[in-house]
């Protein structure tokens, strides 16, 4: 039996375009954004689904709606708590480059993914959130041991999954992008991340690394 996880990361929203942090707090979509997530869902539209999963922030979940309207078939959007962003606490709503100044994006992001990092004030740590992270992913594997899953969310929620699955995932992921991967008997296979499919380029796309990984191929 064969799983195959279509994962998007939510479109463009207002703070992205301004390039705030934005992790617990949310924003609606910006036109650019509304569009590129049309752009996706009409590519996405021949790609048969049997389930689709959402982050319940309004970004993803709006996002996630503009998709589903692509299959009727689908009876409802599931939301998981635990497919929400980071929580970057009191830095919420500032500019990216700010908190660069204080704490490095290139140091940030690897401690929150190997668990390590204790958190920005009135945030959540790595390790909490990896343990979220990795278990809503292993309920929508358990729930669904072959088929098509649609699954929306952020960028560093996907991306700590993708690279959790296999460092070489560990890309810029921009909005609108679609990554997918194939769970089988052998485990978890990452076979595309981060497919510009809208053409959002490098806004609101932080790397996960400071350096480029290796191509993952099939």
């Amino acid at each position: 039996m064969t799983l195959e996880l279509t994962l998007v990361r939510h479109g463009q929203t207002h703070l992205n375009a301004r390039r705030m942090l934005q992790g617990r707090v949310d924003s609606p979509l910006t036109r650019t954004g509304l569009a590129g997530v049309r752009v996706t869902a009409q590519h996405l539209a021949g790609r048969p689904f049997d389930a689709a999963y959402s982050s319940p922030q309004g970004r993803a979940v709006a996002t996630a709606v503009e998709i589903c309207r692509h299959h009727p078939q689908l009876e409802r959007l599931r939301t998981d708590a635990d497919l929400r962003e980071l929580s970057f606490g009191v830095w919420e709503r500032k500019p990216e480059h700010e908190l660069e100044t204080v704490e490095p994006w290139s140091s940030l992001v690897p401690g929150m993914l190997a668990g390590t990092h204790p958190g920005l004030p009135g945030g959540e740590s790595g390790a909490e959130f990896m343990t979220r992270v990795l278990a809503a992913f292993d309920r929508i594997v358990e729930a669904h041991p072959s088929g098509r899953v649609l699954v929306v969310g952020h960028g560093l929620t996907l991306g700590a999954w993708l690279a959790h699955l296999d460092p070489r995932a560990a890309g810029a992921l921009p909005n609108a992008s679609v990554s997918t991967v194939v769970v089988d008997a052998d485990g978890a296979h990452v076979l595309e991340v981060g497919r510009d499919v809208a053409g959002h380029g490098s806004i609101a796309a932080r790397p996960l690394r400071t350096t480029s990984p290796a191509p993952v191929t099939a």
